[in-house]
Order: C-alpha cells, then sequence, then structure tokens
C-alpha cells in the first residue's frame, strides 16, 4: 500500500513540476510566470519529499525531508517576492491584460522610494533633502489626527 501512496506522490510531484515549467514558458509577464513557478514548482518539490520520506523510513531522512519541506514553505513566496519587486523597480513590462498596476502612483523610479500615504509630507520632504533629490511624487497631505 505504501508504494502506491509513493507512486501517486511521484506522479502528482511530475504533473506540478511539469505545470510550472509550462507556466514558466507560456505566461506572458513576470509576475505571471513567477505564480506558476512558485506555487506549482514547489507543491511539486515538497510533494517529492513527502515521497522520499515515506520510502526512507529512516528517522533522520524523514527529519531531512520535513526540514526541505519547511525551507521551501518559507522561502518561495519571500524569493518570488523578491524577484516580482526587482523586476517592477527595473521595469520589466507588464501584460496589457494585468488588472491595475497599483504601484505607479506611490513609486518614485528616481530613488526606489514607495510611499504608503502614512508618511507625513513633512518626513517625505526630510527624506529627499537628506538625498539631495528633487520632489517627483506630490504626497498627499494627511491631517493632524489624534492617534
Amino acid at each position: 500500500m505504501t508504494e502506491w501512496l509513493i507512486m501517486l506522490l511521484m506522479l502528482s510531484s511530475g504533473f506540478f513540476m511539469l505545470l510550472a515549467a509550462l507556466g514558466i514558458l507560456r505566461l506572458p509577464d513576470l509576475p505571471t510566470r513567477m505564480h506558476a513557478s512558485t506555487k506549482a514548482g514547489a507543491l511539486g518539490a515538497i510533494l517529492v519529499m513527502a515521497a522520499a520520506a515515506l520510502f526512507f523510513t529512516e528517522a533522520v531522512v524523514v527529519t531531512k525531508a520535513i526540514a526541505v519541506i519547511l525551507f521551501i514553505l518559507i522561502t518561495a513566496p519571500i524569493a518570488a517576492h523578491a524577484i516580482g519587486r526587482a523586476g517592477y523597480f527595473v521595469g520589466v513590462p507588464l501584460w496589457e491584460g494585468s488588472v491595475k498596476d497599483e504601484l505607479k502612483s506611490s513609486y518614485d523610479p528616481e530613488t526606489h522610494r514607495l510611499v504608503s500615504g502614512l508618511e507625513t509630507a513633512e518626513e517625505l520632504d526630510q527624506y529627499r533633502r537628506n538625498l539631495d533629490i528633487k520632489p517627483r511624487i506630490k504626497p498627499k497631505r494627511r491631517k493632524n489626527s489624534s492617534f
């Protein structure tokens, strides 16, 4: 029975890795390619490690497989976010079918600074004076609040 479960895990792992490869080849832009490779590729690798843990029932192998699974679960989304952010900052074009570009209004390509809307105008002016850069993005001035 265990052999059938291992076979099922390995076949499904291969299927998800094939989907990740097809997504990288067929999808139109960096964010969608990254989504396919991160989700399907990570799931495929996790299934391989689960199959290895079932096949080699030694405690050392199972412990290492669990550690690899946790490592993949932690690092795959962070790596995808870092790659996507770097791609956006260097100007990799988005697909025209993308719904909206939420960073366009709050990103300064000269300083690579993102304005979240929580900064006060004085804080942004001080930041620009420290960098000796002319302001390009006009921040929304917020009213003095009590919180």
